[in-house]
């Protein structure tokens, strides 16, 4: 049961898009701390879409730094983050917590300062919250997945299950 709780995020979005800047700093919050792949854009889709550049732009503007931590390689990575000038930390080995860190001290902020945001439960919420971050779990961008992320699905279908017959979930798929 306990360990369960750090499977639970903070918060629950259907899409990045509804993580406004100005909701943001009202909270405090300076920095984001990103998953890409199904988080931003579909896992193959290589460059970001003209909304999530918007997105990016509009983050800047508000001066929220966001920092972009993958377990994918890094010329994936590279190649998605350079033309947006947005630091990255590939491989990141979540739900490892050094990633997470790293990011942190890289922004220069603190972790109440920072929210955490990603589209697994197993990867992006179970590491920011070990990490002691406010974690936000949103809905896949894409359908498909790759195999490892497949068996993650299965595996986070059943916890979230779990949460709602708990009556720890306020959010339906």
């Amino acid at each position: 049961m306990k360990l369960l709780k750090h499977f639970l995020p903070d918060q629950h979005v259907k899409s990045i898009f509804e993580i406004r800047p100005e909701s943001l700093k009202e909270k405090g919050i300076k920095g984001i701390i990103t998953d890409l792949d199904n988080t931003l854009v579909e896992w193959d889709r290589p460059i970001a879409t003209p909304k999530l550049i918007e997105w990016f732009d509009n983050m800047r503007r508000h001066e929220i730094l966001v920092t972009i931590v993958s377990n994918n390689n890094e010329r994936r990575v590279k190649s998605f983050s350079d033309p947006l000038q947005i630091p990255f930390i590939f491989q990141a080995r979540k739900p490892m917590t050094r990633a997470f860190n790293k990011a942190l001290k890289q922004m220069g902020l603190r972790k109440e300062e920072t929210v955490v945001i990603g589209d697994q439960l197993l990867t992006d919420v179970l590491g920011g919250n070990r990490s002691g971050f406010h974690t936000i779990l949103v809905v896949p961008v894409a359908q498909t997945d790759g195999f490892v992320t497949r068996f993650n699905r299965k595996v986070e279908r059943r916890i979230l299950n779990w949460f709602r017959k708990q009556g720890k979930l306020n959010w339906e798929d």
